[in-house]
């Protein structure tokens, strides 16, 4: 039998964590929001610029890696293609 006190404790625990959630997700928001308030033109297009750049790293896509089933399936198709040359050598459409 679950007692209110752990109720309400899980229920406290529960609120923490999506207001921690919350808070991560607006920071972001916030520092692309400050350049706006910049009076000064030029340090505004600086802040603007130096966030592009941050965005532009953020999105670049990870190198794609090489994994052994797709070698593995490259040297099959090769061999396949060898194979087939040969058979296609022997076989003039008999």
């Amino acid at each position: 039998m679950i007692s209110v006190r752990t109720k309400g404790l899980a229920f406290t625990l529960a609120a923490l964590v999506t207001c921690a959630g919350l808070m991560v997700s607006v920071a972001p928001a916030t520092a692309v929001e400050q350049c706006r308030f910049i009076q000064a033109k030029a340090e505004r297009e600086a802040c603007y610029q130096r966030q592009e750049a941050e965005l532009a790293a953020k999105r670049k896509p990870p190198e794609p890696r090489r994994d052994a089933t797709m070698e593995a399936l490259e040297q099959m198709k090769q061999e396949d293609q060898a194979l087939d040359r040969q058979i296609h050598g022997i076989c003039r459409g008999c």
